[in-house]
């Protein structure tokens, strides 16, 4: 996983939240542990832990301001890279429009699956994140 310092969207004390630089699931964000030894999700510190699911909330409020999702997964995976993240994914029941793309939820009621091939405009990436930015602060 990238360096995504350039896709911050708000800095906690033990998370980062920042927008995926794949947007193939409109809002798609990434919250990564700050501790540098931070492996396992059942290993995160009890303030780590609270702090967590005030991210969580936050994001998931902002994102429905913003995107109006139908719904919300959480993944923390770390099949890819072994340090402590987790995935926000926004879902959607049917197709969405936002700064003149639309973004289709084809997996929609389903696991997710990342589409490694969609391509999110700069433009429109850093308007995700300015707009996900102004409902958290």
């Amino acid at each position: 996983m990238g360096d995504f310092s350039t896709y911050t969207i708000k800095d906690y004390e033990y998370w980062t939240l920042s927008v995926h630089p794949n947007q193939g699931y409109l809002g798609r964000c990434i919250i990564w542990c700050k501790r540098e030894n931070a492996l396992d999700l059942a290993d995160a510190t009890d303030d780590e832990q609270k702090e967590l699911f005030v991210v969580l909330g936050e994001a998931r409020e902002a994102a429905q301001k913003v995107f109006q999702p139908d719904w919300i997964n959480y993944a923390f995976l770390g099949n890819e890279t072994r340090h402590l993240h987790g995935h926000f994914l926004p879902r959607y029941s049917s197709p969405k429009e936002f700064e003149g793309v639309i973004f289709t939820d084809e997996k929609w009621g389903h696991n997710y699956a990342t589409d490694y091939n969609f391509i999110t405009p700069p433009k429109v990436l850093e308007a995700v994140r300015l707009r996900m930015q102004k409902e958290l602060n």
